[in-house]
């Protein structure tokens, strides 16, 4: 069985990405008012903390092709963020500025986990490492 290359999850770039985002959401979240938007806020919040957490337990697998799978729920999580980000700002819930940055942080993140599945999936090249600060 090959190793999933993946040593530390701090040392990927996307994860990190992803988990500026999940506290960018949190922010954003706490300015949610009404009981009427609390099931959003939780949808927010679940599918924001989902997309790093399937990087960091994708890096724990065993091989390359559970990595990648877990890749995958990190794609899907970050596209159901964005739609919960859109009908929070449709609703009213969150303003233009929030939204619009909520937005464009959700399509790095979706493209760098694009190119990661590509690699992991290729099995030519490990994913990429910065060094540790």
């Amino acid at each position: 069985m090959q190793s999933s290359g993946v040593s530390d999850y701090k040392k990927l770039i996307v994860w990190r990405k992803a988990h500026a985002l999940a506290l960018n959401v949190h922010h954003v979240v706490g300015k949610i008012r009404g009981s009427r938007y609390a099931s959003l806020r939780s949808q927010l919040m679940k599918t924001a903390m989902s997309v790093p957490t399937n990087i960091v337990e994708g890096a724990g697998q065993k091989s390359r092709g559970d990595f990648g799978r877990f890749i995958g729920f990190a794609l899907n999580s970050s596209s159901e963020l964005e739609y919960h980000v859109r009908v929070a700002h449709d609703f009213g819930a969150i303003n233009l500025t929030d939204y619009a940055s909520l937005s464009s942080q959700i399509i790095e993140v979706r493209k760098m986990l694009h190119g990661l599945l590509k690699r992991v999936l290729s099995a030519r090249t490990p994913p990429r490492q910065v060094r540790a600060s």
